[in-house]
């Protein structure tokens, strides 16, 4: 075959700007689409909160539920208000209590005095998401310390049932969550003994995953071995410095290092979640009420959550009225306030930028900073680091760098580091963390400085580099 040299030229160029090879594992469509989210709510309210417990032993009385002022457009409209993106509702926590009137259990709402046994907390929440444009989702524990039959093969189908109208009834869901806890003491239906079983196998979590994504595809599934998010090891609201996308499929044996930091090795795309309440308790107990975090607690919590490649997920113990609670309400609203703020203004918006390696005009350099997170920079195949600068107008002060990688094609970068330079001299920036990994969103913070001149070094990365945005505070 004969081509002109027009042809051969447009060919050339074509292969030396191709897009860089993926390093796998690589997130689907719906793990990037829930990574977005970054901030969203759990809620706990149940048996638990009129009886002033942690986790009830599934002996407390259904009638004790009463709550004399349930309002889930409350709850919506405060979260909506404090920045979060979606609440994750606890419908049956370990104690068994089912906040859905479920046709598998008697141990439920329709048994208590709200509403005259005519309510479904269920679906007024997730009316109330609709309402007020937040995403819905759903934690139903797998462990029943109600239960007569659990531990044996009659309670996994009573849980299944539930599952089932969980993810038929209520609309899509965003996440379904298999909370870890499993198997101990109980009540079991006046047995009052331990009981164990087998936490990956006892469940049928195959064909829960399957139930699930049935009616729900584009939700993301937690516990169980075939979860596509992990939790992070903790429940104290911050991520590993290190934080790799990366990881083997999590089981009840998985070491708590997997789950903090990720594996660079991993062959499987499970993105962190970072689990905490913003009171010491999960369910509301009014001696807590001197404890709610502040402030600057929360917008801790955040840049050691989301501005380490986690996703937030932040409990709110709703009162024995059936409302959030005025403090925590108003310490959420600031909390997002006040990082809206400090990640208000963009001061590399408009400065010139240079790298030392680019694969090409069309994942130039400037591609960090067009504001299109479908562009990025990215350098040849034999460069895996790299260095970009990007110069200012006019000195400004900055404490807050953010990087993003195009994790389409893989978690890459694995340690950079930030100078700043001055009238010509420059100097090292010193932040609060250890400079490792980016994946999805990663937010340095430091103490304040004046610089006319930001620099990144990509120190190491597994191939190429793929950066999509640079900002800076």
């Amino acid at each position: 075959m004969k081509y002109n040299i027009l042809t051969i030229i447009t060919l050339a160029l074509f292969s030396c700007t191709k897009a860089p090879e993926p390093l796998y594992p690589l997130p689907t469509a719906e793990q990037l689409e829930w990574q977005k989210l970054e901030t969203y709510a759990f809620i706990h309210f149940g048996l638990n909160t009129f009886n002033d417990m942690e986790w009830g032993y599934g002996d407390s009385q259904a009638v004790t539920f009463n709550p004399t002022d349930l309002d889930c457009d409350q709850w919506a409209a405060t979260l909506k208000k404090a920045g979060m993106k979606g609440v994750i509702l606890t419908a049956k926590h370990h104690d068994g209590f089912c906040l859905w009137p479920t046709k598998s259990t008697d141990y439920n709402i329709s048994k208590s005095p709200y509403k005259n046994g005519e309510g479904d907390l269920v679906k007024e929440l997730s009316d109330a998401c609709r309402k007020y444009g937040l995403k819905f989702g759903i934690y139903c524990s797998p462990w029943d310390r109600n239960n007569a039959r659990y531990a044996y093969p009659e309670y996994v189908e009573t849980y299944h049932q539930q599952i089932q109208e969980l993810t038929s009834n209520y609309g899509p869901l965003f996440e379904f969550w298999f909370d870890g806890a499993n198997g101990g003491n109980g009540y079991y239906g006046g047995a009052n003994e331990t009981r164990s079983i087998d936490p990956d196998n006892y469940y049928d979590y195959q064909r829960a995953k399957d139930t699930v994504l049935a009616r729900n595809p584009r939700a993301m599934i937690f516990g169980g071995p075939y979860q596509t998010v992990r939790w992070i090891g903790n429940e104290k609201g911050w991520a590993g410095e290190t934080d790799w996308c990366n990881a083997p499929q999590i089981t009840s044996e998985t070491n708590w290092k997997v789950n903090t930091y990720g594996c660079e090795n991993g062959t499987e795309w499970l993105p962190a979640e970072v689990d905490v309440s913003i009171r010491p308790g999960w369910f509301y107990h009014k001696s807590e009420d001197s404890k709610v975090k502040t402030v600057d607690e929360l917008c801790d919590i955040y840049y050691k959550s989301v501005g380490r490649n986690a996703n937030l997920l932040l409990n709110f113990p709703v009162a024995l009225n059936g409302r959030i609670h005025p403090i925590d309400s108003a310490n959420a609203v600031g909390f997002y306030q006040k990082i809206s703020n400090e990640l208000s203004c963009n001061v590399l918006a408009g400065s010139k930028v240079k790298a030392d390696n680019e694969r090409g005009s069309r994942y130039s350099a400037e591609k960090t900073i067009d504001g299109n997170p479908e562009t990025y920079w990215a350098t040849a195949d034999d460069y895996p680091y790299g260095t970009i600068s990007f110069t200012m107008e006019k000195p400004v002060t900055v404490s807050r760098v953010m990087i993003q990688e195009y994790v389409k094609l893989g978690q890459r970068v694995k340690e950079f580091y930030l100078e700043g330079e001055r009238d010509g001299n420059w100097f090292r920036i010193r932040p609060d963390d250890t400079l490792t990994t980016v994946g999805y969103k990663r937010i340095v913070r430091f103490n304040p400085v004046e610089l006319d001149k930001l620099i990144v070094y990509f120190e190491e990365s597994r191939g190429p580099l793929c950066i999509s945005n640079i900002e800076a505070y």
